[in-house]
């Protein structure tokens, strides 16, 4: 399924969010299943599974790392599930160092300001990492896709790492 033409929108990481919104609530209320409810059962399953598309495609959409493996699996490229890893010596480095200085916050005078120091530096490299993908992604070129995919492989780590961050914040301000 193409979410991008269920919603209407071109094969783009570039989206405007304000219509996304507006044109998922509107495609919504259209195939809710509670409009089917007098329809026979054959049509009441298409509501359903229709329904399920929408919101499906919404949440795939509405989020810029989804909505990039999305596009990607659209030009061939399968992220998901794959046992691929990053072959980037340079990032490879960085991630042990962001596990060793999470690790070090339990030692830390001020595990807060320790935390909040590597979720600044974490957002700082994501965001220089979403700048990179959405070049790739505009390229719209084999060699261009594998790099996007790379790139979507180390925003996944990111990600996985911020959680983190939040979870030992979490465990700080219950204490």
């Amino acid at each position: 399924m193409n979410f991008f033409a269920l919603f209407g929108f071109e094969e783009a990481f570039d989206i405007d969010l304000s219509r996304l919104s507006n044109t998922y609530k509107s495609l919504a209320q259209v195939t809710h299943p509670d409009k089917f409810s007098q329809a026979s059962d054959s049509e009441k399953l298409m509501a359903v599974q229709k329904s399920a598309q929408v919101n499906d495609g919404y949440q795939v959409l509405k989020h810029p790392l989804s909505r990039a493996e999305h596009l990607l699996s659209i030009r061939g490229i399968q992220l998901s599930h794959e046992t691929k890893t990053l072959q980037d010596p340079a990032f490879l480095m960085q991630q042990m160092e962001w596990r060793e200085q999470l690790e070090d916050v339990e030692h830390a005078a001020d595990q807060e300001a320790a935390l909040e120091t590597l979720d600044k530096e974490l957002q700082q490299h994501s965001q220089a990492q979403y700048i990179e993908l959405q070049s790739l992604l505009e390229v719209n070129s084999d060699e261009s896709d594998i790099q996007a995919a790379d790139q979507i492989r180390k925003l996944k780590f990111m990600e996985k790492l911020h959680h983190e961050i939040e979870l030992k914040e979490d465990a700080l301000f219950d204490e």
